[in-house]
């Protein structure tokens, strides 16, 4: 191995990197406040989402049937939803444990803990994003119903419903971002790592 092979190598070692190796604590420190708002994001999500509830008597035009409580569990979307987030909650808790891990003990950071972190930070942009894309579809039949398939409109009867669930979509979306920007910090950490 020549001179010019060992130096390139150590410079890349030595690089400043957003992710791991001999990084400065403010990038460190960014990616384990990030991932800690997004724990924030998800638990704030899924409580919200949990705890929306309300009963009404309202009659269904077209049925027979009274809906009297209109809650998460009417709607196989809004659970998908609960479970997705469920899950970056605890992947954002696990993801932070191995981030500050990695911070006290820079040693024992190595490209395979960067490229889990990019490969399961991109696996939880997908679950999270396509879960508020359901739940976003579920929300807007409650809101504008669908005239042609005779589905009725029923925020106006649920409106402290619609209004929970609209906060915890909302709430999701801050998430699906946050995971977007992590697994950028990720990709470009194990490029950095590699190169």
């Amino acid at each position: 191995m020549g001179s010019d092979e060992t130096k390139s190598t150590l410079d890349t070692e030595n690089s400043t990197v957003p992710g791991c190796g001999t990084t400065t604590k403010s990038c460190w420190m960014s990616q384990v406040l990030l991932r800690i708002v997004l724990f924030a994001a998800t638990l704030t999500s899924i409580v919200v989402m949990v705890t929306s509830k309300q009963t009404t008597n309202i009659f269904i035009p077209g049925t027979t049937k009274r809906i009297p409580t209109a809650k998460f569990t009417n709607s196989p979307a809004l659970i998908y939803f609960v479970v997705a987030l469920s899950v970056a909650c605890i992947y954002s808790i696990l993801s932070t444990l191995a981030t500050v891990s990695a911070f006290k003990k820079p040693s024992s950071c190595s490209a395979i803990l960067l490229l889990n972190l990019a490969i399961m930070d991109a696996v939880m942009v997908g679950i999270v994003a396509s879960a508020t894309g359901a739940g976003g579809g579920v929300a807007y039949l409650g809101l504008k119903g669908n005239k042609q398939v005779r589905w009725v409109k029923i925020c106006h009867a649920y409106d402290k419903f619609c209004r929970h669930v609209a906060g915890a979509l909302g709430v999701s979306l801050v998430a699906s971002i946050l995971l977007l920007l992590l697994s950028i910090i990720s990709v470009i950490s194990l490029y950095k790592r590699i190169r």
